[in-house]
């Protein structure tokens, strides 16, 4: 099973929490939650093993994050469309991709995903600068990712207006 797919049915997403998960609200905080992990590993430095807890908390909030918002309502917002061009993206094995968003989207995820080597380094040896890196790599690289997903989604809505 492809990762991407692994982590949707983890999550246990349905049509109401895609449409959660959609409300801008949602994708903003997820956002956040990439320093919000990285703070919450630095707190081993300040509460040793009691880190777990803040970390916890990330990882039960990125669950709780499709969930909790009301449904989205307004497709034209960025957010939403972003969203809602990820599900056609993790739909691509069925539906492929026009070739222009694929190759896009596989470079981006590639150049973002090189920002863990940062990050891991930076949190193991408490390095803010390289901590700071990675999360800017990663973190710039899911906004990125996420527009490419809004314009795939514009593309795909204006191809079905036009049939």
């Amino acid at each position: 099973m492809r990762l991407d797919k692994a982590i949707e049915s983890g999550m246990g997403m349905t049509e109401v929490s895609w449409l959660r998960h959609a409300n801008p609200w949602s994708v903003w905080t997820r956002l956040l939650s990439v320093p919000a992990f990285a703070l919450a590993v630095w707190s081993r430095e300040w509460i040793g093993l009691w880190c777990l807890a803040p970390i916890a908390l990330v990882v039960g909030f990125l669950w709780l994050n499709t969930r909790i918002f009301s449904p989205a309502h307004d497709m034209e917002r960025w957010e939403t469309r972003a969203i809602m061009g990820e599900r056609l993206w993790l739909k691509r094995r069925e539906t492929p991709l026009p070739a222009h968003h694929a190759r896009a989207t596989f470079w981006i995820i590639a150049g973002s995903s090189l920002g863990i080597l940062p990050l891991i380094g930076g949190l193991y040896w408490l390095d803010v600068w390289a901590t700071a890196l990675g999360i800017v790599m990663i973190v710039g690289g899911q906004i990125w990712f996420l527009d490419r997903l809004a314009w795939l989604y514009a593309d795909s809505v204006g191809h079905m207006q036009q049939d």
